[in-house]
């Protein structure tokens, strides 16, 4: 008897590490659910400055010119834009230009918030 019961232990703690292993690595929240996991970050209290869209969105390709994106500070690739006109910059900004997707992909932005994040990054690219 004492086989068995030593057998079925073994077999218990078998399958609890398999429901562990098996279990899911987390879980999908929609708004207004209550969830076991840690709250999403609260949306912006109110707009954001250029510097802030710059550092939290912007500077994934234009700190390291992904695509062809002008480097911030880089006089030489922002002057033949700039040049172009700060009306130019901000439609290519809020409607894509080439490789950059719309508001470069900062959804979350408005348009206010793209046009800051494009004169921050003139402002410090001439």
């Amino acid at each position: 008897m004492s086989i068995l019961i030593s057998v079925s232990a073994t077999a218990s703690e078998e399958s609890a590490a398999i429901a562990e292993r098996l279990k899911p690595v987390g879980e999908v929240c929609m708004s207004g659910d209550e969830c076991a996991a840690a709250p999403v970050a609260a949306a912006p209290a109110g707009p954001r400055s250029g510097k802030e869209v710059y550092e939290t969105k912007c500077f994934t390709c234009h700190a390291a010119g992904v695509a062809g994106a002008p480097k911030m500070g880089d006089a030489g690739a922002w002057a033949p834009r700039i040049g172009q006109g700060m009306d130019t910059l901000y439609t290519h900004a809020l409607n894509g230009f080439n490789a950059m997707p719309a508001k470069g992909m900062c959804m979350d932005c408005s348009d206010d918030e793209i046009k800051q994040a494009v004169d921050h990054m003139v402002d410090n690219s001439k």
